[in-house]
Formats: structure tokens, C-alpha cells, sequence
């Protein structure tokens, strides 16, 4: 068993990794071989992703993961992508891209998204998928292309971005099932296309692929693809969690003694709960949440938040000031910054395109009277509580919505290592935060990889090895009370 190597392929909408594991004495060895960052980049056609440069370092990261795995004498057996969700391109049936991904945060698709509500009530389209409704979503991404170039869809199929990359690596596209849930133009309930939608806005579905389950084999990696890794053995191409959240929730390290809630915590943060199946209702859908879709036939209830893009964007207004910072840095200042000071509503729609975070920051204090946040420290302290008490209204929404209290929060991804927010979530939310692991995604890609190599028997082996690997912390609330009375506070600011 110890033998049997996996390749993660792990992007986010800031970096990406290739991490190479292996299943060693019960629990997951890995080691990540190459890390990168990406950005989308602006085109006549708007912003895209850079495809070619994601795929030239995914063939760094796999050239050195097969470097590694002789190393330490593992032989490669498979390979598999996830990324974030809703972007997608066409491939056509000669195996050419029809046009670069355009990125969600692309200007072009609220018009789009105005557009399609004014043809179907908000309402119809939650009834029909199950997915909450934002701008970003595939099903308004697809709209506009069809409406500026419906050409570009005859013929071709639908690839969202890992099945695309699973294209490139196999030559095979497919559609995952968990990435698809994304778009909003998948029925939660089924797990196929929402056909009556889609028929009622007159949008293709010749281009859908049957979606595919987490786990499934797509088909091996082609010889040019082993050729330029130095890959001397068959690898397949395994289909994971293909969207990073789904991965992520995978390897929550929770065990089945507790009423857990997770909360994935990266450039966005997803907050919710696993379900057996999805909850589809005037109150859920007023609240906004989705039901995205999981392993072994689970639905993610959740909804999404921000997330850390506040600190991210904030850092990077702060560089083009002249002011550099590591994000340990930030953290240490916000640490030393007045509690409470100044708060934002954190899905404002006034922070949700890349721009000057600080100016909209600072033009959202004036307009709500607070002071304006000034320092890096207390630019990144209101960000940080503000993200806060979005989990604690979210959670709260959560609970209301499912008729239980939940005994613990698990907080998994890179924010997990933020050790401020955590305490600021446990403070909060009155719950204990179990931290950890911090490389969720990655582990939940290699482990429901290895259930796809018979390696792994089910969700609940998968997270037991990942509680055995990790060995998550445990973080319990210091000052609830002082939250509680701040919170009334937060719910009266502005949200749109």
C-alpha cells in the first residue's frame, strides 16, 4: 500500500500546488513538490485565466512528483484536479479551445445575471437547482456566451476548469459532478442538468456532459503528457472532488460522535453543514444558501462568505502604496489594533470585484459613519472581525435552517492557520473551532483518489486518516459575551 503514489493538483484562485501522497501505517504521508502563484489577466475578451501558464506548471509540479516519487520509492498511480468553481470553456471535437476561461470576477456578467432573472424569477431558478443565486455562477457566464457567440457551442462540450485540465492530462473531457453543482444549472436534487431551465432559457445542452462521480477513473495520462514529465509507468487520471471546497469538506477531520458545522476558509469562506440531501425552501432560499454537491451522494448546505480576499485584496492595495507585507506581518498588527473600531458588511458587493480595497473600506466607514480605518492594522483588524461576525450570523442562519445546535465548528484551509481569526470565529460563534488541517483540499483530492484505487473504503475511513494525519487543535472561546453585544451592531449595517 505504501507504494501506491497519488498526484494532487490543487488550484486556487491565488496559487496553486502539486503535492504528491501516499498512504503510509494508516495515515496520509505527502509532500508538496511545486507551489505557485496565478492571477486572471485582463483581454479583449475580458479577464481570463492564464491557461498556459497554470498548465506549464502543472508539468513543473508533475515533473517533480515523479522526480520525488523515485525518490522515495513510490510509483505513480494516478492523478487528479480541483479547483475553484462556476469557470468553464469549450472544447471543440477536433480537441481545440474554444476561447480562454474568462474568470468570475470578470466585469462582463452581472449584465449577464439581470439579463436571465428578467426571463426567469429568482425564485424558479433556486427551485430548479438548488444553488444560491450570485452573479458569478456558471448559469450567467453560459447565458452571455450563448447570446454573443452561439456558434462557439456547436459541436463542442462543456469543460469547467479541472475537467479542462483533466482534458489536457487524458484527453477525455468529462464533467465532474461536484464542479457541475457549482454552476447553477445542476438539479441538487438528482445530480443531472436541470433540463426545464435550461430549456426555458433556450440555452444548449448538447455541450453537457453526464456529470461523473468523485472518484471515477477518466482514463490514463496521454504519452505526450508522460513524455514531457519522464513518467515511465501507466498514471491514470482520477477524477477527485474536482471543486476545491467539495475536497476540502471531504477531509474534515470530524468523527461521527459530534454535531459539526465546517467552514472552509481560503479566498472565499464556506460556511455549512454535510446533508443527506439538499434543502430547497422559501427559507433557504431566502437565506441564500446553496446545496452543493459532496462525496458518496453528500450535499454541502452552505453559504458563501468573502472570505480572506478582504485581507488579500487589502495587501495588495497596500503594495501598490509602497507598504509590504507577509500576511504573519498583517496579522501581527491587527493583533495590536482597538477591538470593534470599524466594521463592513463582508459580502458587500462593494468588495466583491478587484479594485482598491482600502478606498472601499474607507468610503463604506464614511457612508456608515464609522472611522475610517487608516493603518494596515486596523484596515485588516475591521476585515478580520468583520469576517467574524459574518460566521456567527451565518451560523446562526445555518442552525435556524436545519432545527439543531451544532457542538463544534471545524475550521479547514489555509486560513485555518491564521490563529487570530480562529479565536475571533470561537469568540464569535460561542463554539470550540477545531482547527485544521490546513491543506484540506489537497488531502480530500489524494484520499478520494485513493477510494477511486480501491486504497480507501469510504468517507469514513477517509476521514479517520486524516484525523490520524493531521492531528487538529481545539480552540475554545475567551470572551463571547463582549461579541454578542457587537453583533447587533453588525446586523444593522448596510448589506447591499
Amino acid at each position: 500500500m505504501a507504494n501506491e503514489g497519488i498526484i494532487a493538483i490543487d488550484l486556487g484562485a491565488e496559487s496553486g500546488r502539486v503535492v504528491l501522497g501516499a498512504l503510509k501505517y494508516g495515515t496520509l504521508w505527502t509532500e508538496e513538490v511545486h507551489r505557485f502563484t496565478h492571477r486572471p489577466v485582463p483581454t479583449p475578451a475580458g479577464l481570463c485565466w492564464d491557461l498556459t501558464g497554470l498548465w506549464n506548471n502543472i508539468l513543473e509540479g508533475l515533473r517533480r512528483a515523479v522526480t520525488t516519487a523515485e525518490r522515495e520509492k513510490i510509483e505513480p498511480k494516478s492523478v487528479g484536479v480541483d479547483t475553484w468553481g462556476v469557470d468553464w470553456t469549450i472544447v471543440s471535437p477536433v480537441d481545440t479551445i474554444r476561447g480562454l476561461p474568462r474568470a468570475y470576477r470578470c466585469a462582463a456578467f452581472p449584465g449577464s445575471f439581470e439579463k436571465v432573472l428578467g426571463k426567469v424569477p429568482a425564485e424558479k431558478i433556486y427551485e430548479a437547482t438548488g444553488i444560491q443565486l450570485m452573479a458569478i455562477n456558471t448559469l450567467y457566464q453560459y447565458a452571455l456566451g450563448v447570446e454573443l457567440e452561439p456558434e462557439r457551442f456547436e459541436g463542442g462540450r462543456l469543460a469547467f476548469m479541472p475537467d479542462l485540465l483533466h482534458w489536457l492530462l487524458s484527453g477525455k473531457v468529462t464533467n465532474e459532478r461536484t464542479i457541475a453543482s457549482t454552476s447553477q444549472m445542476l438539479d441538487a436534487r438528482t445530480g443531472d442538468w436541470a433540463t426545464e431551465l435550461l430549456q426555458t432559457l433556450r440555452l444548449p445542452q448538447a455541450p453537457l456532459s453526464k456529470p461523473i462521480a468523485p472518484g471515477t477513473r477518466i482514463g490514463s495520462v496521454t504519452k505526450a503528457v508522460s513524455t514531457a514529465i519522464g513518467c515511465q509507468t501507466e498514471l491514470s487520471v482520477i477524477a477527485p472532488p474536482s471543486h476545491d471546497t467539495a475536497a476540502a469538506v471531504a477531509a474534515v477531520p470530524a468523527d461521527s460522535g459530534s454535531t459539526w458545522a465546517y467552514l472552509s476558509s481560503g479566498t472565499w469562506s464556506l460556511l455549512g453543514a454535510e446533508l443527506d440531501a439538499p434543502i430547497i425552501t422559501p427559507e433557504s432560499a431566502a437565506a441564500n444558501f446553496t446545496n452543493e454537491l459532496g462525496v458518496n451522494n453528500t450535499v454541502r448546505f452552505l453559504k458563501n462568505i468573502a472570505g480572506l480576499w478582504l485581507v488579500q485584496e487589502t495587501r495588495r492595495a497596500l503594495e501598490k502604496r509602497g507598504q509590504s507585507y507577509d500576511y504573519p506581518h498583517l496579522v501581527r498588527l491587527a493583533e495590536r489594533e482597538k477591538p470593534f473600531r470599524t466594521l463592513i458588511a463582508a459580502n458587500h458587493p462593494n468588495f466583491i470585484a478587484p479594485g482598491n480595497m482600502i478606498e472601499a473600506i474607507q468610503e463604506y466607514a464614511k457612508q456608515t459613519e464609522q472611522p475610517i480605518p487608516m493603518s494596515a492594522g486596523e484596515l485588516v483588524r475591521c476585515c478580520m472581525e468583520s469576517l467574524a461576525l459574518e460566521y456567527r450570523r451565518s451560523l446562526h442562519t445555518l442552525q435556524r435552517l436545519l432545527g439543531k445546535e451544532f457542538d463544534v465548528l471545524h475550521i479547514v484551509g489555509g486560513g485555518s492557520k491564521n490563529a487570530l481569526l480562529n479565536q475571533m470565529a470561537a469568540d464569535a460563534t460561542g463554539l470550540p473551532v477545531c482547527t485544521g488541517p490546513s491543506e484540506a483540499t489537497a488531502m480530500g483530492n489524494l484520499l478520494v483518489q485513493a477510494m477511486g484505487l480501491g486504497l480507501v473504503k469510504d468517507l469514513a475511513e477517509l476521514r479517520a486518516i486524516v484525523r490520524r494525519t493531521a492531528e487538529p487543535q481545539t480552540i475554545r472561546p475567551n470572551n463571547p459575551a463582549d461579541w454578542d453585544a457587537v453583533a447587533e451592531r453588525y446586523e444593522a449595517l448596510p448589506q447591499k
